[in-house]
C-alpha cells in the first residue's frame, strides 16, 4: 500500500469520526453534508489509489 492511499483512507476515517461526532452534537446539517462529502471522497481516492 502506498503511502498516499493510506493517508487518504486515514484522512477519510477521521473525517468519518468527525461526521459521526457532529451528527451526536447536533451541529447544522450543511456542516456535516460538507464533512460527509469530504470523507467519502478521501476514502473512494485512497481505495482508487490502492
Amino acid at each position: 500500500m502506498s503511502k498516499s492511499a493510506m493517508m487518504l483512507i486515514a484522512a477519510g476515517l477521521f473525517l468519518g469520526g468527525g461526521v459521526y461526532s457532529f451528527w451526536k452534537q447536533k451541529v447544522a446539517k450543511g456542516v456535516i453534508a460538507v464533512l460527509a462529502i469530504g470523507a467519502v471522497m478521501c476514502l473512494s481516492a485512497g481505495l482508487m489509489r490502492l
